[in-house]
């Protein structure tokens, strides 16, 4: 595929260039856009890193992962291009003089570079001041920014302080990658370009909804730092609240990305703080027990390898959520997040109201409300549970629930669906902040996580038990059946 000259020339630097993130994700992502014709012809990608390797074991290493993580095959002539853009840089984060070195490997590149802070965010300000000291900051600079940001509301401001000192906040672009997925984009869409949706969205027409991300892996090997993270903080935080804010959102003026970030803001602002008055009834935690998973035996979250036997951090979560405006007052949003659950899969599922009168009683006792189901993974779609006439000629008018579905891989058959981080790669060079999270985002979440965190710790109680390969502990059913709701599975 020809090179696209449209776009403008970069340098984009990953710092933790060798790390899991980078070896999955992010060269990937580069190879997609380069083969899509989305990379300038003369922008570079250097990869910084501690190890002391040459440029040309970088590039092996590069060659392995995309063959590795890339389900496609790989076009050999985008390939060599791509290869070609590789340049490898032992450096000593925490050494502002080996910032040097990167000067001279920029030394006559291009004014446009994009710094990937792909490390431990405690790293951060010492990438930023290593940059500084070699004068490789200009107002053209972007910085991307991993999650988590910070374990609470005060160490993300420091860490945002770190990052604040040396680049402007429309040069930050905090990255949360549930952000770039194409059905939680189609929120918008099918939120403000639907006048079905458009007019219904509110108390007066939704009973209420349900978030739910599950996922079938334990901690993989990670133990120390998931132990210090817990499902609260590595996924409601930020993923489900960014998902809810989308869902929950007043209209934006406007598609740029301060008036989208202004009014999910204004959600999670609106969220009723869960203390240490109403955390029984309002969460769930969690903590998976050996069990059984596709047949196969898993171990417990205390018997993983290195794991901390006294250890009280969750890995699952339930949260009855709710917003404090005119549009959504008394409709609960039902958020449920674990690991070591039956399968990979992440939803959302809006629960209209139900007719207030029934006139199929003949054929249907129990009128079903109305269903909007938004898939996120692993089959993406759109799906809307309503009811339809049997055909026949029965004299009796006989209904059923049927689905319309639209599935992506089925409705797109010829289009690939592009993954995450190809997507929000390709905002940071463009220079478009819309699918990235301000900074008083981030700053509200925490806020809203910390009481609950708070709350936890100070009742004293170890996280419910429940055997992986189960959908988490009994009492997340009780806290929707309280409701007279139960959860979809």
């Amino acid at each position: 595929m020809k090179n696209n000259d449209s776009q403008s020339a970069s340098e984009i630097v990953i710092f933790g260039a060798l790390g899991d993130l980078s070896r999955r994700k992010l060269l990937p992502a580069l190879y997609q856009l380069d083969n899509a014709g989305l990379l300038h012809n003369d922008s570079r990608i250097i990869g910084a890193a501690r190890q002391d390797i040459d440029n040309e074991a970088f590039i092996a290493l590069v060659l392995e992962n995309l063959n590795k993580f890339i389900s496609e095959p790989i076009n050999e002539e985008v390939l060599e291009r791509f290869l070609a853009r590789l340049v490898y840089q032992h450096l000593d984060i925490k050494n502002a003089e080996s910032y040097v070195n990167l000067a001279d490997t920029l030394a006559g590149g291009h004014e446009t570079r994009v710094y990937y802070f792909s490390t431990a965010p405690a790293l951060y300000g010492d990438i930023g001041n290593g940059l500084d000291h070699a004068k490789l900051i200009t107002d053209a600079d972007r910085v991307v920014m991993e999650k988590p940001i910070g374990h609470c509301l005060e160490s993300s401001k420091v860490i945002n302080d770190h990052v604040s000192k040396y680049f402007k906040e429309n040069q930050i672009y905090r990255i949360d990658h549930y952000l770039g997925k194409e059905t939680v984009l189609n929120l918008i869409v099918l939120r403000f370009a639907n006048s079905l949706f458009t007019t219904n969205w509110d108390r007066n027409s939704i009973d209420h909804v349900q978030i739910t991300v599950a996922e079938s892996v334990g901690i993989e090997g990670r133990f120390g730092f998931y132990d210090e993270a817990g499902q609260m903080r590595d996924m409601i935080q930020n993923h489900l609240l960014q998902i809810l804010s989308l869902l929950a959102m007043e209209p934006p003026a406007e598609l740029d990305a301060d008036s989208i970030r202004d009014e999910k803001l204004k959600a999670i602002k609106a969220l009723v703080p869960i203390t240490r008055h109403n955390i029984k009834d309002k969460t769930v935690r969690g903590q998976y027990t050996d069990g059984y998973l596709n047949g196969v035996p898993v171990p417990g979250y205390l018997n993983e390898e290195g794991a901390n036997k006294d250890s009280t951090t969750e890995t699952f979560v339930a949260i009855k959520a709710e917003i404090d405006n005119w549009r959504w007052s008394g409709v609960p949003f039902y958020l449920r997040t674990g690991k070591r659950m039956p399968a990979k899969h992440s939803e959302i599922v809006v629960h209209f109201k139900k007719q207030p009168h029934n006139i199929f009683k003949d054929s249907y006792v129990d009128l079903p409300a109305n269903k909007l189901t938004i898939r996120l993974q692993p089959d993406e779609g759109v799906e809307l549970q309503m009811m339809n006439k049997i055909p026949g000629i029965a004299s009796q008018m006989n209904i059923h629930e049927n689905k319309l579905d639209l599935s992506f891989s089925d409705t797109y058959k010829d289009t690939r669906v592009v993954d995450a981080y190809e997507r929000l790669m390709l905002e940071v060079i463009n220079g478009n902040q819309a699918l990235f999270v301000r900074r008083d985002e981030v700053e509200a979440a925490w806020a809203w996580a910390d009481s609950i965190i708070d709350a936890w710790q100070s009742s004293n109680e170890k996280p419910k038990p429940y055997p992986a390969g189960s959908w988490g502990p009994v009492s997340s059913i009780s806290l929707i059946a309280r409701d007279d709701r139960q959860w979809v599975e």
